[in-house]
This record gives structure tokens, C-alpha cells and sequence, in this order.
């Protein structure tokens, strides 16, 4: 039996509903309305079922027989995003051109010239996933007068470090990545020791 007869089983095919609809709009526009028949707003009633003579006798207070359809398979499930405790940047000092890579922990700051880069969040896809990494990055400049003052808050993209990269007049910032262990002691081991 094919799927097109397995689908139309239990009713109207989709094209028979479609001839039946249309069916229905012409004659409605055409023939006065009979009160007996039903409405468009209505359903179409079922058929009736030919008995199979060959077929056994069905137990009415048995629970009903699930059709013999194939089920579509589910759309796959979103993968689970990886919640990472550190984050990796990088940073170019513009006047001397280094270019220096960092590991901070989650809630945790760190100075990078005139800058202060505190990550909230860093994301991270699995491994069988296409790389997708994000970070909620805060970023504060200290001025020459010792004030601190807010220049970026907002998710840095490691795959498009360009997109929400931090530019200063001396030092870039941008998101690298994200790790689950770094070389650099967690801060509440550097406080113990």
C-alpha cells in the first residue's frame, strides 16, 4: 500500500477537499441555502466504513486500533547551549601593536590597558553542532581621572569578531571563544593561596 493510500484512509484527501470546497463556494453562490444542510463553518461528516467480510469482529468496548500510518518524524530537538565558566578575548594595544590573548573567568574583571572587561555569560554550541559563541560582555574605560566609565555592555560574537567587537582609541577587544578550564587560576584560588 503506498503512503498517498495510507494518508487517505481515514477521510478526504487533501486534493478531494479541495474539490469539495470548491464544490461548496459555487454552489453556495449559485443555489439559495437549503436550513437542513450544513454550513461551510461545519465539518464533513466521516463516510461510512465498508465492512471487511474476512475482517474479525471488532470488541466495541476495546480500546481503538491505532491507524496504520507512519508517523512524520519529529523536527529535531534545538541543541542545548553550553554554558561555559570562562571566556577567551583577545586585545591589540593600537601604539605598539601586540596583540595579547586573555582567559577571564564568569563575573570576573580584568584590566587590559585602560580597559576593564568583565564577562556575564559565555556560550557555547557542542561539538557535532555548527560553532556558534557568544558572550554578554562589559566593558569600562578608565579615564585620566581615575573615573570609571561604561563604553560597551552587549554579546560579543566570536564567529564575527567585527560585529560587536569594543574599538577604543588605544585598545580593540573581541571575543575568541569559550572554555571550560584555563591555565589562569579561578579567582577564589587565587584568594586561598
Amino acid at each position: 500500500m503506498s503512503i498517498f493510500s495510507r494518508i487517505s484512509m481515514g477521510g478526504l484527501t487533501t486534493a478531494a477537499a479541495f474539490v469539495a470546497c470548491a464544490i461548496a463556494a459555487a454552489q453556495t453562490l449559485e443555489a439559495p441555502v437549503d436550513p437542513g444542510a450544513p454550513t461551510e463553518f461545519e465539518a464533513p461528516m466521516e463516510p461510512e466504513a465498508q465492512v471487511d467480510p474476512a475482517a474479525p469482529p471488532v470488541d466495541p468496548a476495546a480500546p481503538p486500533l491505532e491507524p496504520d500510518a507512519t508517523v512524520a518524524p519529529a523536527a529535531p530537538a534545538a541543541p542545548q547551549r553550553i554554558t561555559n565558566p570562562v571566556a577567551e578575548f583577545a586585545g591589540i594595544d593600537k601604539i605598539t601593536g601586540r596583540i595579547i590573548t586573555f582567559d577571564v573567568y564568569i563575573d570576573e574583571t580584568v584590566q587590559f590597558g585602560a580597559l576593564q572587561v568583565t564577562p556575564r555569560i559565555c556560550y557555547s554550541q557542542p561539538q557535532t553542532e555548527e560553532p556558534k559563541t557568544d558572550s554578554f560582555v562589559e566593558v569600562d574605560e578608565i579615564t585620566l581621572d581615575r573615573k570609571i566609565r561604561r563604553i560597551f555592555t552587549g554579546w560579543m560574537f566570536a564567529e564575527s569578531p567585527g560585529l560587536n567587537a569594543v574599538e577604543h582609541a588605544v585598545y580593540d577587544v573581541w571575543l575568541k571563544g569559550c572554555k571550560q578550564k584555563s591555565e589562569v587560576p579561578a579567582p577564589d584560588a587565587a584568594k586561598t593561596n
